[in-house]
């Protein structure tokens, strides 16, 4: 690994001798997909790249990880770049790539750009935020991007700006601990600025349908169903920015912790 991690250029700079920013990067649909092939053109000359991604699509394994054997492939290597594939989830991703690729600890994670909608309480199924989330927890800067639009060949060249934008404000300034960001881009063809907003509220309706097996009449069950914002009309909430042709940021912490609950159980 050593040397292969050498002759791919993300130990040092060639130009400088200095160790320029290591960035992590994942994803969810597979190593693959069209949107983490743009994301590493977006972020090529910000630092070296190591990428550790699914061998195939993990969208909705959220924060899972594998309790059974792994299987890590090179795919290629270039100044500044090393790409590797992995058989399990986006977690394992990270917990691989921080484990056995990474000659330091990255200075940034990112995870994406997905093949769709991570926005509101419906991000916690999100195989792209679990990137995120595992690498805050591990204390390291991470952002998820997406992008809602879930069309395979989605067109990721308006995200450019934007993505190059937030990387770079994070590669300087960093987040505060055990935080993460998670950044929706609407699909519109007039993006009308970037707002910070918290997660809309909502759930899932109609999760299940029963179906009948055409050859055998055996019954089977399909996940399915339509996700439905309970608060459409709160201006604060990264729903109705996106509903608003708003670039949504929302900042998201590791801590489950209810505090307003906890104050009340003490008294306070």
């Amino acid at each position: 690994m050593k040397n292969e991690k050498e002759q791919s250029g993300v130990m040092t700079s060639p130009e400088t001798g200095n160790k320029r920013p290591l960035i992590l990067i994942a994803n969810d649909d597979g190593y693959e997909a069209k949107g983490i092939k743009a994301l590493i053109e977006m972020v090529r000359d910000m630092g070296d790249i190591i990428v550790c991604a699914p061998d195939g699509a993990r969208s909705g394994q959220s924060r899972a990880f594998s309790t059974n054997v792994l299987t890590l492939k090179h795919v290629r290597s270039e100044p500044g770049l090393v790409i590797y594939r992995c058989s399990g989830t986006p977690v394992d991703c990270i917990k691989m790539a921080y484990s056995e690729l990474c000659p330091r600890r990255p200075d940034l994670v990112l995870g994406g750009i997905n093949h769709g909608s991570n926005a509101s309480t419906n991000a916690q199924y999100s195989g792209t935020v679990g990137i995120a989330i595992e690498a805050a927890m591990k204390g390291m800067p991470a952002i998820a991007f997406s992008l809602c639009d879930f069309n395979p060949d989605a067109d990721f060249a308006p995200m450019t700006e934007t993505v190059r934008r937030i990387t770079s404000e994070v590669l300087s300034e960093g987040l505060p601990r055990y935080v993460c960001l998670n950044v929706n881009y609407p699909l519109t063809g007039r993006v009308r600025g970037l707002r910070y907003c918290r997660m809309a509220r909502g759930h899932w309706r109609k999760e299940v349908e029963k179906r009948q097996h055409p050859g055998s009449g055996a019954d089977y069950y399909w996940m399915t169903g339509f996700y439905q914002c309970d608060e459409p009309e709160a201006e604060d909430t990264d729903d109705w920015a996106l509903a608003h042709d708003y670039i949504a940021v929302t900042p998201l912490t590791v801590d489950l912790t209810d505090y307003t609950y906890l104050a009340k159980t003490k008294g306070e």
